[in-house]
């Protein structure tokens, strides 16, 4: 009876938490995203305007560019990654898990002002560059897209390697051996097996990933301010607003972003449910 009450009380504190950061931000959000400002009637001239003006379908744009990119690029250096760490000791493998949960919260503020010190217009790296001769840095801008990829490529890729590592459990290493045996080669055993195999695990940390990178907001506005338009950076503007706040537009913003990451993992899902079944099929016949 104890136990029960215990559990009673422990379930209904979690659901109190959802409902005052989860629920009731959201209910509030989605209200104000169908309120004009001046009238505070219901409207859908929010939807309208957002739909409408090029800053606002740019800054969607720009977030989906970069975040399907960086999350492509990660997802494929983490693949490799694992693979060759799973190569290794045990104890080897630990360090390297240990060194990317580290490495996955070196974000924010902190990574900004890293790579402006590397990789800025006055960056080591670019005067070493520079100083050497080599001129290969001569055309990189770190406030650029280009810039700002590779510090989405950062972030993703520790926690791609974290996501990744237990994924790789599936893979037996004696059906590689089997496959090398029988004349197979690293490019067929990974087409025919390895990736039907881990294809599940793929789709759902590409999913993670791009929802993460929709959601980065630190580190941008650190690096290029309000200069760069994407999502994250559009909603604060118009909540701090640069002439006067908007927070009926940042209010839509957040509810459009809402539904493209509920798109985004739906098809995610259904992408890791049909993997599934082609990898039960594929065991099935391995063995």
């Amino acid at each position: 009876m104890k136990e029960k009450s215990l559990f009673i009380v422990s379930i209904s504190i979690l659901f109190l938490f959802i409902a005052a950061f989860l629920v009731y931000p959201f209910a509030i959000m989605l209200l104000n995203s169908f309120q004009s400002t001046a009238q505070g009637t219901f409207t859908l001239d929010n939807y309208l305007e957002i739909f409408s003006k090029s800053i606002y379908l740019m800054a969607f744009r720009n977030s989906i560019v970069i975040s399907v990119v960086s999350s492509m690029i990660a997802l494929l250096l983490a693949t490799i990654s694992v693979d060759v760490i799973k190569e290794k000791s045990k104890r080897f493998q630990n360090n390297i898990l240990v060194l990317a949960n580290l490495t996955s919260n070196f974000a924010g503020i902190p990574l900004a002002f890293a790579f402006i010190i590397l990789l800025g217009n006055t960056g080591i790296l670019v005067l070493l560059d520079q100083l050497l001769g080599l001129n290969l840095l001569e055309h990189f801008n770190l406030y650029s897209r280009d810039g700002l990829s590779l510090i989405y490529i950062y972030f993703q890729l520790p926690l791609g390697i974290m996501l990744l590592y237990p994924v790789f459990d599936h893979l037996d290493k004696h059906w590689k051996e089997a496959a090398a045996i029988l004349g197979a080669s690293d490019f067929q055993y990974w087409r025919y097996i390895g990736l039907p195999i881990i294809s599940p695990g793929l789709f759902g940390v590409f999913t993670i990933m791009f929802a993460n990178a929709m959601g980065a907001y630190a580190s941008v506005y650190a690096l290029t301010g309000s200069t760069y338009n994407i999502v994250s950076v559009r909603i604060a503007t118009t909540v701090a607003g640069d002439v006067i706040a908007r927070p009926e537009i940042a209010s839509t913003l957040s509810i459009i972003l809402a539904f493209i990451l509920l798109v985004n993992m739906l098809i995610g899902e259904w992408l890791m449910n049909r993997g599934r079944r082609d990898r039960n099929e594929k065991v099935h016949t391995t063995h």
